[in-house]
């Protein structure tokens, strides 16, 4: 039987690892299985100092994920304490995504509704193609998005942007979706994967403490307590590293640097 949930490294790249959601008979809709393989799967790269960037794409072409998988629901989620306890799952997953320490990137082909929009919301950013399409239509279904599931889509497209979606259930296409800052760039179809491993290596190839320090400053800016004088102090700590000093030398020579992560 064929995974849920895929993990692979680059062919030529082992530096950038790929997780597919591997159901594209069912639109890659996430059932527990998946949730706990996404988790599992983002734990494990996330504990892996060689890599640089984790790619998230559903499998099939037509699909990052159409969400729920909404069979589940009377064996699962029937009520609302199984609700609950579904939820620590996807919850879970969802955290290992946003908590990762490598960049993480979303390359979405065809649909990116529900729980695929979720999961893509919590990926550092997110590429699409011009069919693309988005949308969270739990209205239509008399659900709410809990808080866990509601997080990552305030924080990347705000309060008032999030509501339209979730009030509305509206599915939209690729150039609202970048209207409304829910994904980073919109290229062909046919130049969409293209377009994901490029971004990828280029990611790939940057400093990856300093991708890290990134991650991090960005998550604690969006706080609304001043910063302290020792995490201010943390903005310089790269000039202590060997690879600012790779760098540093690669660019006064005109080479490309070879970082090393320390």
């Amino acid at each position: 039987m064929t995974p849920p949930i895929l993990v692979e490294r680059h062919e030529q790249d082992a530096r950038i690892a790929t997780i597919t959601f591997n159901r594209p008979d069912r639109m890659n809709a996430m059932d527990l299985a998946m949730w706990q393989g996404l988790g599992d799967a983002m734990a494990m790269l996330s504990a892996d100092d060689a890599l640089r960037c984790i790619v998230l794409r559903g499998a099939g072409g037509k699909a990052f994920s159409a969400g729920a998988d909404i069979e589940e629901f009377t064996r699962l989620r029937a009520d609302s304490k199984q609700a609950a306890t579904y939820a620590k799952v996807t919850y879970a997953a969802m955290q290992a995504v946003a908590q990762s320490r490598h960049p993480t990137l979303a390359v979405i082909e065809g649909a990116c509704v529900g729980g695929g929009l979720e999961i893509a919301s919590v990926c550092d950013m997110r590429i699409c193609g011009t069919s693309s399409r988005f949308g969270v239509p739990v209205n239509k279904l008399g659900l709410t998005m809990s808080y866990g599931e509601l997080g990552g889509l305030v924080d990347l497209v705000g309060g008032a942007t999030a509501l339209e979606i979730v009030l509305e259930g509206r599915v939209f296409d690729a150039q609202e979706a970048l209207a409304k800052r829910l994904v980073n760039r919109v290229v062909a179809d046919a130049d969409v994967l293209a377009e994901g491993e490029a971004t990828a290596r280029r990611i790939a190839n940057g400093a990856p403490l300093v991708a890290r320090w990134h991650k991090k400053f960005v998550r604690r800016l969006a706080q609304p307590v001043p910063l302290t004088p020792e995490e201010a102090d943390e903005a310089y700590a790269c000039f202590d590293t060997e690879d600012f000093r790779i760098g540093f030398q690669a660019f006064l020579a005109k080479g490309k640097p070879a970082f090393v992560g320390r």
